[in-house]
């Protein structure tokens, strides 16, 4: 039996794109640059801690021979549009449609894992998968497994699925034949690195992940004003890397799993109102909902102020008088400054009688009050 033809095959039913196999020796090639992120700052947080776990993938399997890497494409457009209603609407990036992929691809590796077992049959197989917070870098295990390349903007890029697909990893004990790199990649092509609005791209397929809006939408606090404006309506994510990727013109990836047009992008006013009950069940199957709603919250505030929606008004003020988050008041404040131009009596009555302790909430109205010279 040819188990790695046995295997493709298992892994074509259980619906995996793209499969790849490579050997367990360590990565240390990306030491230097791993260590020089977080010297310098450029990390998410987000990351696995342990630097030599991510090198090594016999420190997460001691028996590791071949690690098979697995990609699930994912469409990077609505299947059906959401309907036109009274509310403007916010986006939440492709990789967050549907089911959260953290599901989808732990179900599939762990159907892989059970599938090659009964194809070894006698053979102890021995097994870890992995999907995006694991130890090992998803992008450099698919690179070396022949998934695709790693492109400028340090996603891994196919031609069958462009840079649409999600990645995770299967070590096992197995010995398998390795497969081989792919032959083609980037050349001279530089588009990502011209499109990203915070220039968080270095060129040689690493970033300074805190300038990336992706992170910005999901780190905590209030979002630097430096950003505000350039997450446009996202409220969760960024994919401005991908859509300007010549490997993405014209692919029409199958859909990884069902998606609701209302919540890839929600009514923005209504998300506003939702309680942390109702947030988790509308939301809480999606992979950006790890975050919460109040983080989300917050980006759909600066949402509302970038389409300078003034039926939005209201809702801000009453945001602003509550003050039941500080986070959402200060941000709130400086919408209300982007959406009024001219603020007639009763909003500058309202602006003058506020009382606000929080010193980011202080800070807005300062240069609210400033911009409206009240």
């Amino acid at each position: 039996m040819d188990i790695k033809t046995e295997i493709r095959r298992l892994a074509e039913e259980i619906g995996i794109s793209k499969i790849g196999f490579t050997t367990a020796d360590n990565f240390a090639y990306l030491e230097k640059s791993l260590r020089l992120s977080v010297e310098e700052g450029r990390n998410s947080g987000f990351e696995h801690k342990v630097i030599e776990e991510r090198l090594d993938p016999k420190l997460s399997l001691e028996s590791a021979k071949t690690i098979i890497s697995i990609a699930v494409a994912y469409p990077n457009k609505l299947p059906v549009q959401p309907p036109k209603t009274q509310y403007k609407r916010g986006k939440i990036t492709p990789n967050s449609w549907g089911l959260d992929y953290h599901h989808i691809l732990n179900d599939k590796l762990e159907r892989l894992a059970r599938g090659i077992e009964i194809l070894c049959e006698d053979f102890p197989l021995e097994h870890k998968a992995m999907v995006d917070t694991g130890a090992l870098v998803d992008t450099a295990v698919a690179q070396r497994a022949g998934i695709g390349f790693i492109g400028k903007n340090g996603l891994v890029i196919s031609k069958e699925y462009g840079s649409y697909m999600f990645l995770g990893e299967l070590i096992t004990n197995l010995e398998i034949e390795p497969d081989q790199p792919v032959d083609y990649g980037c050349g001279d092509c530089r588009r990502c690195l011209d499109a990203c609005p915070t220039s968080c791209l270095i060129g040689d397929g690493s970033m300074d992940a805190k300038r990336c809006l992706s992170f910005q939408t999901q780190d905590k606090g209030m979002m630097d004003i430096e950003f505000r404006r350039k997450i446009k309506t996202v409220i969760y994510g960024c994919d401005i890397c991908q859509i300007c990727c010549p490997y993405n013109k014209g692919i029409t990836n199958p859909l990884a799993t069902d998606i609701d047009p209302e919540l890839a992008w929600p009514e923005l006013l209504p998300f506003l109102d939702l309680s942390n009950g109702e947030f988790k069940k509308k939301f809480g199957q999606i992979a950006g909902s790890w975050r919460g709603k109040n983080i989300l919250q917050r980006n759909a505030i600066i949402a509302l102020a970038n389409v300078h929606d003034r039926n939005a008004i209201v809702k801000l003020m009453e945001i602003i008088d509550k003050n039941n988050n500080p986070i959402h008041t200060a941000t709130a404040i400086w919408a209300l400054g982007e959406i009024v131009k001219k603020p007639d009596d009763l909003i500058k009555d309202f602006m003058r009688n506020l009382s606000l302790k929080d010193e980011d909430s202080q800070k807005e109205w300062q240069l609210v009050c400033e911009k409206w010279q009240i």
